[in-house]
């Protein structure tokens, strides 16, 4: 048992809540981050007095700085971020595309994950701590016109930059990045596809690994 305290955002669903599942089981105390009030209070209920469910925009940072502070007001430290929130476009491709849904995307898949981390940051230099970023395979790879995966591509360079910086004072980044994953992202099932629980233990591994090891990226792909 760690005893650790782990904040994740995107918590309500999906690789969100598994994580948060698997963490809990692994030891771990979780603050539960997500913008559905009563799922987040349906998960903490289901995991226990390890959990807190926290409700909240990705968006807003003064949001963010409220539900660190109570994350550490209620468990007392904070030790490691998921920063998981994120979404995609219902058009996708630049001449059909929307302006006003890419602005949306790159509100929560890139300006979300940077007022996660600027508000978790002070915290995790007290503790040394992990930052765990959701990228994507779109991040590693060239997809003809995606947007959606321009937006992963700057959460894999983010994850690099942040690892050179948090080695400095003892710190670890961490970016996973999966394939197709079967959840609520997607508008119909994908049943051959990764689970969300395989996301969720990828990270729950990279967390787990001893305080002079970073499993710097995780790539996990479906076999079908």
């Amino acid at each position: 048992m760690t005893g650790k305290v782990l904040f994740i955002t995107g918590a309500s669903s999906g690789i969100g809540a598994e994580t948060a599942r698997r963490a809990a089981d692994a030891g771990w105390r979780v603050a539960l981050f997500a913008r559905s009030e009563d799922k987040l209070k349906t998960l903490a209920s289901e995991i226990g007095d390890s959990a807190l469910a926290l409700p909240g925009d990705v968006t807003d940072l003064g949001t963010l700085k409220d539900a660190v502070a109570q994350t550490v007001s209620h468990f007392g430290q904070l030790d490691a971020v998921y920063a998981n929130a994120g979404t995609g476009l219902d058009t996708p491709g630049v001449e059909n595309g929307d302006p006003e849904e890419w602005r949306n995307m790159i509100d929560i898949n890139v300006m979300g994950v940077l007022l996660t981390m600027k508000a978790a940051y002070p915290e995790l230099k007290k503790t040394k701590g992990h930052l765990v970023l959701t990228g994507s395979v779109a991040g590693r790879v060239h997809i003809s016109g995606s947007i959606y995966g321009a937006s992963k591509w700057f959460v894999h360079g983010l994850a690099g930059n942040m690892a050179q910086d948090m080695r400095e004072w003892g710190g670890r980044c961490t970016v996973i990045a999966p394939g197709m994953v079967d959840t609520p992202f997607f508008s119909e099932a994908k049943p051959d596809k990764l689970m969300p629980v395989d996301v969720a233990s990828a990270v729950v591994y990279a967390l787990d690994q001893p305080a002079h090891a970073n499993v710097q990226e995780v790539v996990v792909m479906p076999t079908g």
